[in-house]
């Protein structure tokens, strides 16, 4: 897989809204579409999630057992570090929240690998996955997000890029020590903060 492009800068619209972050366009009513994979197609009856880790009680939760847990709702925006923005998103599923009180991260535990299905990985400090910061959503606008969008589960953390939003996710697990994640090891920064630009190493 390559590195990362600095010229896949995507369209330009006239900004102005405060809600776009620098450098960033209003992708309007597209949804683009971009993965470092081909896309899985995993049946909801087998799809789990599992917290492990740095964690006190590690656990798995069926779609079954996900579903039961307090329901929770995102409802703002999400950037890509390709340069869209998306503003106003609806999307229905659980906080991560919900799932960390379960398994009890210790106090050794500094940071989460976001793990999918295909292998694909993404670091994230515990402190931007906590708080009502992020999600695992099912839904997008009421209905089941799509596999091309990371259905039937994806994490959303919309206040960084969204490659930090796993798709197809399957485990988080939490860590004493950072680890780079696929893009983290192939040039891309480590937080991923769109209002500080936060793109590749060194930003």
């Amino acid at each position: 897989m390559p590195g990362p492009t600095r010229g896949f800068l995507g369209r330009r619209r006239a900004a102005g809204d405060p809600r776009l972050p620098p450098g960033q366009y209003d992708a309007g009513s597209d949804w683009p579409v971009l993965t470092a994979e081909p896309t899985p197609r995993i049946a909801p009856e087998t799809w789990s999630i599992t917290v492990d880790g740095e964690v006190a009680t590690p656990t798995t939760w069926t779609w079954d057992e996900a579903h039961a847990l307090p329901s929770a709702e995102y409802r703002g925006d999400i950037h890509c570090v390709t340069t869209w923005s998306k503003f106003d998103t609806r999307f229905g599923g659980i906080s991560v929240d919900s799932l960390l009180d379960v398994a009890q991260p210790t106090a050794e535990g500094r940071f989460v690998m976001a793990t999918s299905k295909t292998g694909y990985t993404t670091n994230l400090p515990i402190e931007d996955v906590t708080g009502g910061k992020a999600w695992l959503v099912w839904e997008f606008d009421g209905k089941p997000l799509t596999a091309e969008h990371g259905g039937p589960v994806r994490m959303l953390v919309p206040h960084l890029y969204f490659w930090k939003s796993a798709k197809w996710i399957s485990r988080i697990t939490v860590l004493k020590r950072d680890q780079p994640g696929f893009w983290e090891q192939n040039g891309y920064h480590d937080r991923g903060d769109p209002w500080k630009q936060q793109r590749y190493q060194g930003d």
